[in-house]
């Protein structure tokens, strides 16, 4: 019987068993993990070194890119690692790091897109207040309030999960360390306190989808009222980065956490965690990038200029 101290390690479920696969999977994280930190670091950069794109939109689309970060670089390199050196191993101590740090981004990131969607209500439906209920200090504090939201949500999951006496194993069927995981190894009924907190996180995830889609109801009827062609489809351009990342985002989230029982496999599991984990910070730049005119504009200008101070 296993317990919390006799714990010194956990072993995360590999993807492949032959070494092959180990090494192919290995050369595909690397190639993603690349394109992530590439791309939300080009953005970034193009936000922070132009001042044309020192607006609320852009702002938290910054913060946005900086959760992407955070969220890739906690899971992946554990991952990469383990498919190049043939292990399964993660630390107590990686273990409880990789579980805070996970539920700190992934609902703070969640929180900036609620507030992003904000931010296209009151720029489409009511423009003339924009500069007023947007300032410079009102930004921040929303920006404060998602990564508080986050920090607090996670402080909360981590103590109470890592409180509970395991005595099921060390072997976690998942590619990184994940609370729901984690709780089938407890062996005390005490994990109701951590099904009681789940609970709580779907209701604001919940709540957070409903403020998103209410929002967007009012920006498309503020939208079918704008009298010519042009201005609708310049609106509509506006909010269509914004819509595809939520969609993608709500999409693998919520079907890893609330799909059926009676689909559950470990291999379905995994390829559903890798999806709502890796697959949107990676893939968010390039749909911002693609879409939005400002964003292009500034990372036309960051590479003439890198490529003029070389010549």
């Amino acid at each position: 019987m296993l317990n919390n101290r006799s714990i010194t390690h956990f072993l995360l479920l590999a993807f492949a068993d032959r070494r092959e696969l180990q090494l192919l999977h290995f050369w595909l994280f690397l190639g993603i993990y690349l394109a992530a930190l590439l791309g939300n670091g080009l953005i970034i950069t193009a936000i922070a070194c132009d001042h044309h794109l020192h607006t609320p939109m852009y702002f938290f689309l910054l913060n946005l890119s900086l959760l992407d970060l955070g969220s890739i670089s906690t899971t992946l390199p554990k991952a990469m690692a383990n498919a190049l050196w043939d292990t399964r191993d993660i630390s107590y101590v990686g273990c409880v790091a990789q579980v805070f740090l996970f539920v700190f981004l992934l609902p703070s990131e969640y929180v900036i897109l609620t507030v992003m969607a904000y931010d296209r209500y009151v720029a489409i439906c009511q423009p003339l207040h924009y500069g007023t209920l947007l300032g410079s200090r009102a930004c921040v504090h929303m920006a404060a309030a998602a990564w508080g939201t986050g920090m607090l949500y996670s402080l909360l999951h981590t103590a109470n999960t890592f409180s509970l006496p395991l005595c099921q194993g060390n072997s976690l069927d998942h590619f990184f360390c994940e609370i729901p995981q984690i709780l089938k190894l407890s062996c005390s009924d005490s994990y109701l306190r951590e099904v009681g907190l789940l609970v709580v996180s779907v209701c604001l995830g919940f709540g957070c989808f409903v403020f998103i889609v209410l929002s967007y109801v009012q920006i498309f009827r503020a939208m079918l009222r704008i009298p010519s062609e042009q201005g609708r489809h310049k609106a509509f351009s506006t909010c269509l980065p914004h819509l595809a990342v939520v969609s993608l985002f709500v999409s693998t989230s919520f079907f890893a956490y609330l799909k059926p029982p009676s689909i559950s496999s470990t291999s379905l599991d995994l390829l559903v965690s890798f999806l709502y984990s890796v697959v949107p910070p990676a893939v968010n730049p390039l749909i911002y990038s693609m879409r939005n005119q400002g964003i292009k504009d500034a990372l036309k200008k960051l590479i003439q200029s890198v490529f003029s101070h070389q010549q």
